[in-house]
């Protein structure tokens, strides 16, 4: 250990980064403003080139459990840094990746930060045991949802519970008032064909109605990034639509905000298109593919569809009570002042490793 203001100590964050996704980014950039300037943070990321140059950290590659936890033997902690890391609907050789780096963590003597996390789904009985087992290995940690603590604390294990990290980037006023209509949609196993025509066609009534654009934003650029093409060739966007609809490419968050700043209205899919949205203050509605995106959007009070159900007639209505209404100013301050009780996992880890 050294002093004299230096970091001490070396973690090893690791999570959905560097995969092209602004959430993730997000999420990396919060944790990296709540590390304490003790831990020196290397970085599980894909695209390792553009991590560091966005953030400024050392990293190692994320798709290899090998290296990962040849990186983990040079660092003094891990950090498992937001999302829902420990859910098996990726896959449950997603799932095991993560435990292998808890256990050889706990292994070699070194705390283990759950920060900002969601629990689960966890759809199969021998991922329950494992996160069962999982657990209880925390030093510390930090729920992103009331849900996922409640989980937690029927197994007997208790955390810090906060808001989703990403709420608490910095805000931005709003300057949207007449401005376009802004999508952060993704495919889904629950739109499929035909079943994505109510939507696009509530969409072209409200684009019509008010005359505004139509912008697409990509969240994921991997993911999202053809979906307005799909539809097209599909011949499920009406002609209105497709005429007033184009593709737009952001690759930070803060280009994201800045263009949901100047938003007449945000429809988001997406659990962390929604989240910088409302903190650019832009009025929002939700679709919700997921419950966690259903969760947020209650927090913040905005109109909600779950894509589980058909398409309500009157969608292109709600759409259009909410335009140019942004959300309660004080519900989102205060989901960002929730955000920041993660800071404490991180300072519980660093008092931690100057004990050790």
């Amino acid at each position: 250990m050294v002093g004299g203001g230096r970091r001490q100590a070396r973690a090893l964050l690791c999570g959905y980064y560097g995969e092209h996704n602004l959430g993730d980014d997000a999420l990396l950039q919060v944790l990296l403003s709540q590390l304490p300037d003790t831990l020196e943070p290397l970085v599980t990321a894909h695209d390792q080139a553009q991590v560091r140059r966005r953030f400024g950290v050392a990293t190692t590659d994320r798709r290899t459990l090998r290296g990962v936890l040849r990186s983990l033997g040079h660092c003094q902690a891990l950090v498992l840094g937001g999302g829902s890391l420990l859910q098996d609907s990726t896959s449950f050789s997603s799932l095991l990746y993560y435990a292998a780096l808890i256990v050889a963590a706990r292994l070699q003597g070194k705390p283990v930060a759950l920060w900002g996390q969601g629990l689960g789904p966890l759809r199969r009985r021998r991922s329950r045991l494992l996160v069962r087992g999982l657990l209880p290995l925390a030093t510390a940690i930090s729920w992103r949802d009331a849900g996922s603590a409640a989980f937690a604390e029927s197994w007997g294990v208790s955390g810090v519970l906060g808001s989703d990290p990403v709420w608490g980037l910095a805000g931005m006023p709003w300057q949207g008032a007449g401005g376009p209509i802004v999508l952060c949609w993704r495919p889904t196993p629950l739109l499929v064909a035909e079943s994505w025509r109510p939507y696009l066609q509530a969409l072209e009534r409200l684009a019509i109605a008010a005359d505004r654009a139509v912008l697409w934003l990509p969240f994921h650029g991997d993911q999202d990034r053809a979906l307005l093409e799909q539809l097209r060739q599909q011949g499920l966007l009406p002609p209105a639509l497709a005429e007033r609809s184009r593709t737009l490419s952001v690759t930070a968050p803060a280009e994201a905000m800045e263009l949901f700043a100047g938003a007449g209205l945000v429809v988001a899919m997406r659990l962390h298109g929604l989240i910088l949205a409302a903190r650019a203050g832009a009025p929002v509605a939700a679709l919700s593919y997921d419950p966690k995106v259903a969760a947020a959007a209650a927090s913040i009070g905005c109109a909600c569809h779950p894509l589980e159900r058909p398409a309500q007639e009157n969608l292109a209505d709600q759409w259009q009570a909410s335009l140019d209404h942004p959300g309660d100013p004080e519900r989102i301050q205060a989901l960002s002042a929730e955000a920041e009780r993660h800071r404490l996992v991180l300072e519980r880890l660093s008092q931690r490793l100057s004990r050790s």
